[in-house]
């Protein structure tokens, strides 16, 4: 009717639509025939129509813009956004769309395979036989309680180890004013590298800059998000049933369109604080180590400041005129990672060394490189300054610590050197989580105030050790072997390992081939020499074989945060503590107090990276938040108590 300019016949009171997306300007056009429209959404296999959504009759609709969301489940109809884990997700995070109650289909006709795999039992369900509908869709909570369809979830795509709804991203697109129709899609260039490749039909001839659309997808969504190409149609190809012909879409020219280097994030400690200095400067977050300064914003005025901090950072007066021949982080790198005096090692990495609040320190897994938390620290809250803790022997030149009552001591000196009274926020992620406990209860022991002990996916350490049952009989090819398929699930690369080859080689010609091996799938720079690799495989090795046997319990709470698949299916949608694994429960018999135990989702390394990091960091910034609130009646107490006397 609204395409047409046909008006409705007087008998007409109220219009039901779904199916389809209705165009923003629809919408508003709509509104002047002041006659109900509801949209409907549904599957076939829970009768059609599972939610609805009325337009507001007196609301004002951008004319570009607006996404009518498909609204509330109906009646005895429940609808659940679930993350991979099935875990419920929170407002405004993407989830599959999960259909459950009476409107619920028995099945497919003769297919019982196909069935069991989309009609599952209702975790939350107390009556028998109670299942949910599989959808395949994506959505989202918006803040009103209503909700929003995405897309599908066949649209979902990796991308650097990323996992991105594309659907997501066309959303946002669609918002954008002369914007009317968007399409993003996962396109490989000639040189086999993968972009993020958006279409874009505009209105009126009114073409944004590709400038203008970054920058308002850079407020929504993070770095690698965000297409590398902007692609503008007169027309988007459609099928002959009217959708959108994906496989039409124009694939030339995509490497000369790419006006943007793909993200590469820091691989060592000078690359992830030359990151840091330049988020900072150049107000952007993250910046990719090969991102060229001057092309990402930079200039003269913020290069002085840019070489300013650099050299309060490491001690090292550039040359402002180097920026020019040495415009990326990659390259910078190069010039700060050889020799010079004026480094000199140190356990602490301030990898967020802004904000007014009370630091917070964490402690890295069992290689000890604190590189990986760098995600965590920047989801935190704004003015949470974040240190890491790296671990004696990265250097290649000094020994690693064989105890764990060692590297705490060593650790807590450090810590000290910034804040050396409490409260003090700690945090340890698996090996690390063992050091954070023993850091606290040797503060708690020296009378300083430990305000959050936060474990992060870590075995509770034995009561009772049997010692013939630790068992490290391993020689240099096993543990080599071991430490590349470490790198391999961090960070989602395969390295080829031969375990025949390194069978074959030295202990120095293994490292030499694991170097290789790295460097081939650029998980290490070209520049690198084998000793700080030497000293993260000794690190790794010492860590490893490590036996900790605390000499005491702490007299506080611990806050315990656990990965999500190291628990059984009968606890994987509830956040207690039953079903949970023995060795995480073990934490209870650590503390005087009860456990506060999270469960967020991902494996023991995804959940460290993104998107799952960003749960994790949501849950950590509640928990720190509550710890803050808590020393507050403590300190007026002790104020009241120090002025009574």
């Amino acid at each position: 009717l609204v395409s047409f300019a046909i008006s409705p016949p007087s008998s007409l009171r109220l219009v039901l639509v779904g199916g389809e997306t209705i165009l923003p300007e629809h919408l508003h056009s709509w509104q002047q025939f002041r006659l109900p429209l509801i949209h409907v959404y549904g599957l076939t296999e829970a009768t059609i129509t599972s939610t609805m959504y009325q337009l507001p009759l007196d609301t004002s609709i951008p004319a570009f813009g607006y996404k009518l969301p498909i609204g509330r489940p109906l009646a005895n109809t429940f609808i659940y956004l679930l993350d991979e884990q099935l875990q419920p997700v929170p407002v405004g995070v993407p989830g599959e769309v999960y259909i459950g109650g009476a409107g619920l289909s028995r099945g497919y006709l003769h297919r019982p395979q196909l069935t069991a795999e989309r009609f599952i039992p209702n975790p939350w369900s107390r009556l028998p036989g109670e299942r949910l509908y599989k959808t395949g869709d994506v959505g989202r909570y918006l803040a009103d309680g209503n909700l929003e369809f995405l897309g599908r979830r066949d649209e979902q795509v990796k991308l650097r180890g990323f996992r991105i709804e594309l659907a997501e991203i066309e959303a946002l697109l669609s918002q954008y004013p002369s914007v009317q129709q968007t399409v993003v899609m996962l396109r490989e260039d000639v040189s086999d590298h993968k972009r993020l490749v958006a279409y874009l039909v505009t209105h009126n001839d009114s073409q944004p800059s590709t400038g203008q659309l970054r920058q308002f997808l850079k407020e929504k969504l993070p770095e690698y998000m965000i297409p590398s190409v902007f692609v503008f149609l007169e027309n988007l190809p459609l099928t002959p049933n009217g959708k959108v012909d994906r496989r039409n879409l124009p694939v030339s020219d995509i490497s000369s369109l790419a006006l943007d280097t793909s993200f590469v994030p820091p691989l060592d400690i000078v690359e992830q604080q030359l990151a840091e200095i330049w988020s900072e400067v150049l107000n952007i977050y993250p910046v990719g180590v090969r991102n060229n300064f001057f092309e990402i914003g930079g200039h003269s005025l913020l290069a002085v400041q840019l070489m300013a901090k650099v050299e309060q950072q490491f001690g090292r007066n550039l040359p402002l005129a180097m920026l020019f021949q040495y415009s990326t982080i990659e390259q910078m790198a190069t010039i700060l990672r050889q020799p010079m005096d004026a480094f000199s090692w140190s356990p602490l990495v301030p990898i967020k060394s802004s904000g007014f609040k009370q630091p917070f320190f964490c402690i890295p897994g069992v290689g000890g490189n604190p590189m990986y938390l760098y995600n965590l620290a920047h989801h935190l809250d704004r003015d949470q300054p974040f240190y890491a803790l790296q671990s004696l022997g990265l250097d290649g030149e000094s020994k690693p610590q064989t105890r764990v009552e060692d590297i705490a001591s060593y650790y807590i000196e450090a810590i000290q050197s910034i804040q050396p009274q409490g409260p003090y926020f700690l945090g340890g992620h698996s090996f690390g989580g063992m050091v954070a406990y023993e850091i606290a209860c040797q503060l708690h022991k020296l009378g300083y105030e430990v305000a959050l002990l936060a474990i992060l996916d870590c075995d509770a350490p034995y009561m009772e050790i049997d010692q013939q049952n630790v068992d490290f009989d391993m020689d240099d090819a096993d543990w080599m072997h071991q430490i590349g398929s470490i790198f391999e699930e961090l960070y989602e690369k395969s390295l080829d390992l031969s375990y025949e080859v390194l069978k074959s080689l030295t202990p120095e010609a293994q490292l030499n081939y694991l170097q290789e091996r790295m460097q081939a799938v650029n998980l290490l720079p070209p520049d690198i020499g084998t000793k700080q690799l030497r000293g993260l495989v000794e690190v790794y090795k010492t860590h490893i074989q490590i036996v900790y046997q605390p000499k005491e319990v702490y007299a506080n709470k611990i806050t315990c945060f656990f990965s999500s698949d190291m628990s059984d299916e009968s606890s994987e949608s509830s956040e207690t503590s039953e079903g949970l694994e023995d060795s995480r429960l073990g934490w209870d018999k650590f503390s005087d107090k009860s456990l506060d135990i999270h469960i967020v989702p991902g494996s023991h390394l995804t959940m460290m990276s993104e998107p799952h990091v960003q749960i994790l960091a949501e849950r950590l910034r509640t928990s720190i938040q509550q710890a803050h609130k808590q020393e507050l009646p403590d300190m007026v107490a002790d104020s009241a108590t120090k002025t009574h006397h």
